[in-house]
Formats: C-alpha cells, structure tokens, sequence
C-alpha cells in the first residue's frame, strides 16, 4: 500500500511517501480502503518528537494520523461479516491514516450515510464531536456575544455557523484577510484579522465585551481575547495554535468574575466518551443545519498540509485523499 511514513523528527519534509507491506488485521479488527484522512495540528507537533497531553511522541518508523473514513474491506475473526463493504468512519486507527489502507478495531467503527461523502464525514467526525462538546460547556444564547478565535479553522467553522443559528451575535477571528473573509461568508456578525494590531480595539467598538470566548489559538492572542470578557462571562480554552496555551490565574480570573474552562481537558475526562457527540455532529451534516469546510490535499502532498497547517494558511478541516 501507499503511506506517508515519518522515519526522524523535524520538520514537515522529513514526511515521506513510500510503499509498505499492507497491515493485517487482527481479531477484533477490520481493514479501511481509505478514501479521506484527517490531519490536525497534534500531527504536526507529534512529527517533531513532542508529546501532546496524553498523546507520547511516535515509534519511528511511524505513518501519523488516527482519523478516517472509508470503506471495509477486510475483517479479522469475529467481527460481523455484514461490517464489509460498509462506508465507516473512525477516530481510533490502530495501523495510522495517512495511508491507502488502515487498521481499526470494530468497535471504534460509525457507519455513514449513504448521501453523506466522506470528506463531509470525516470533517464533522472528530471534529464535530469536539465541536458539541464544547458547546456543553459553555452554550451559547440569544442573550451573548460570542468571540471565535481561530474561526477559519475546522472547529471554528462549525462554532461560528452554531452560534449564530443559537441566536448570538457573533465576532470571529481568524489570521489574515483571506480568512476573515471566509468567517464573514459563515454570518459572523463581525469578522477580524487577528494579525492587525488593535482587532481587539475593534471588537470593544463594536459590542464592549463580550460573555464568550471560545480560544483555540492561545499565547498573546488568547490573552487579548480573554481581555474583552465581561464579569460574568466564560472563557473557554480548546486550543493552542500560537504555539502555546494560555490560561489566566485563578485569583486574576475570579476578581474579574470570569469563568475560565479548560475544555480540551473536560472532554477527555467526559463521561460516556464521545460517540452521541459525534452521532449529532453527523446528524447535523447530514441535514444541512451545518457545513463543515474541508481543505483537501493528495496524500502525496502530506507535507504541503503539515506545512499550510504550521503556516497558518489552511481553512477549515484539513484532510489528505489517496
């Protein structure tokens, strides 16, 4: 099979494209033919030999990525013949997705709509999944002003098109005029770029402060963000794109009467794991209420994704096809 295997840490080039033997699956387990895989930015970290919270940096040799949607095409000892031919989705491959060919156990398998395309599915299938959960953690209402940062991104997308549909007025922010006029194509009330000085000036003259901060980018930008939060308001940390993340103290944050949530940390520690998250998140695909955007890139061009990505240049859900 075809795969994207990483042989040293460093930078995005040492990803290389390479034919391997196909990986067999076990008992318990089926065989993907891959039609898209996803790519996040912990791949990118983990390319370096970081690790990622819970996640340790990679054996070498190593083919990245744990997210694809495809269809079975193979199956291990006592899984049920009917999976065969079905089009899944899963979030747990065992062999790694950037590849013609992956390895998951059954169990970890969604099977997906027949209306709904694979790039669709797999751009709300982990992603979406993160996306409702962190809207149980700080729902959004006609009452709010919601800032999304990192709105261009794959989770932003989607927080932006829920918060409106909420009924909240809504300022995303995203790096670059490209992107910011992306966000405003979502229904952002207010779109900024993020890289001009003084976009959080702009946001104060537009709405003075505001109750929501979803933050997935951190660092200097997070915490100018989380300046424009208003006593009573939450702000809610998933990620951190500028390189590292930002949390305000605990004492600074309750003077001001700010609740700060760590919500990659909370849904990791969810009860009942993920699965009717992402059950509503493909529900909602498939009836149209939210579109995901997906960047696509061949799986020969795994190092240009890791690269748009680092850049910063990518929109939406990012995913490589074979």
């Amino acid at each position: 099979m075809d795969a994207i295997r990483l042989h040293s840490y460093g930078p995005a080039a040492n990803l290389r494209l390479e034919t391997v033997p196909d990986p067999v699956p076990q008992a318990g387990q089926v065989r993907i033919a891959v039609r898209a895989a996803g790519v996040h930015f912990i791949d990118t970290v983990l390319r370096q030999g970081r690790p990622v919270g819970p996640h340790p940096a990679p054996d070498l040799p190593a083919i990245l990525g744990g997210e694809v949607a495809g269809v079975v095409e193979s199956a291990g000892e006592g899984v049920p013949a009917d999976l065969t031919g079905r089009r899944v989705l899963t979030s747990d491959v065992i062999s790694g997705g950037y590849a013609s060919l992956a390895v998951a156990g059954a169990a970890s398998l969604t099977v997906l709509p027949d209306h709904l395309d694979d790039g669709t599915a797999l751009a709300v299938g982990a992603t979406g999944a993160t996306t409702f959960g962190l809207l149980e953690l700080a729902p959004p209402g006609p009452s709010d002003v919601v800032l999304v940062m990192a709105a261009a991104g794959g989770i932003g997308t989607l927080l932006v098109q829920y918060a409106r549909r909420a009924g909240a007025r809504v300022v995303g922010a995203a790096g670059g005029p490209e992107k910011a006029g992306r966000v405003a194509e979502l229904g952002a009330d207010l779109a900024v770029d993020y890289r001009l000085p003084g976009w959080d000036k702009v946001v104060r003259e537009a709405f003075g402060e505001v109750s929501v901060v979803f933050d997935g980018v951190g660092g200097e930008l997070g915490r100018s963000a989380y300046g424009l939060v208003g006593r009573g308001g939450r702000h809610l940390v998933f990620g951190s794109a500028a390189g590292e993340w930002f949390f305000p103290g605990k004492a600074e944050a309750a003077a001001r009467g700010v609740t700060v949530v760590d919500g990659i940390g909370r849904l990791l520690g969810r009860p009942g794991g993920f699965g009717d998250l992402q059950a509503r998140a493909l529900a909602a695909a498939a009836d149209g209420s939210l579109t995901p955007a997906v960047q696509a890139f061949p799986l020969a061009g795994a190092v240009a994704a890791h690269e748009a990505m680092e850049g910063r240049t990518t929109m939406g859900k990012v995913i490589l096809v074979p």
